[in-house]
């Protein structure tokens, strides 16, 4: 399954590679957190979840972010430059179930809506700071 988000905010690539890592992961997001000191690429998490381990890739356009030991292989991007909306910053945010609990559903949309809120926060502030 799959679930997109696009937030309506200007950014570059290596704007979101340089500012989106594990160890200001509460920037990103409320509903994770680390469990203990994360390396620019890898931390222990914590969240509604459990724990994992979190594993950050650059990848074309912004980051990929993982859980590795996640049965549900979840996983997301934060990219911008591509469609569907290169001026934007899209959140896609992918699991390996055909069909899940609406519960899980509904983290998932919580999850993904805190993503938003706090990015939007985090390069707004970041575009007013340049102007």
């Amino acid at each position: 399954m799959e679930y997109f988000r696009i937030i309506k905010a200007k950014t570059t690539e290596e704007s979101i590679q340089r500012q989106l890592t594990p160890r200001n992961l509460d920037d990103i997001s409320t509903e994770i957190f680390n469990l203990d000191e994360p390396s620019e690429k890898e931390a222990n998490i914590g969240g509604i979840w459990g724990e994992f381990t979190l594993r950050r890739h650059e990848i074309k356009g912004g980051i990929r972010f993982s859980l590795i030991e996640c049965p549900n292989a979840l996983c997301w991007t934060i990219t911008t430059g591509y469609p569907p909306d290169p001026e934007a910053i899209i959140i896609h945010l992918t699991i390996n179930r055909l069909e899940i609990s609406t519960e899980f559903i509904e983290e998932i949309t919580d999850f993904l809506d805190d993503i938003c809120v706090n990015l939007k926060h985090l390069f707004q502030q970041k575009m007013i700071k340049k102007v």
